[in-house]
């Protein structure tokens, strides 16, 4: 009786041993998980906004070339600059 409960509970043990494997797996292949396997979040690189210096991360900002904007105002105000520095550049030429 207890040689089959234990038996029982090593197949189980087994079975999700695999079942975390292949799950990891999968969700590898699939580039889904924003977590860690101890479920903590992964690390991502924080891009700072050149106009509010916000700290963005680049799934979430708004990019423009080579620039990331947390919000669609600081872009504007980035390509206002931009334009004001390269009428000045041309005037002053």
């Amino acid at each position: 009786m207890i040689g089959r409960i234990l038996e029982a509970v090593v197949i189980l043990l087994v079975v999700r041993a695999i079942w975390k494997v292949l799950g990891g797996l999968f969700v590898a292949s699939t580039g889904a998980s924003r977590t860690s396997t101890r479920g903590e979040p992964l690390a991502v690189k924080l891009i700072q906004d050149p106009v509010c210096g916000t700290y963005v991360s680049p799934s979430s900002s708004i990019a423009d070339g080579r620039e990331h904007f947390c919000s669609e105002k600081c872009r504007a105000e980035y390509r206002s600059q931009s334009r004001t520095a390269a009428d000045t550049r041309k005037s002053g030429a």
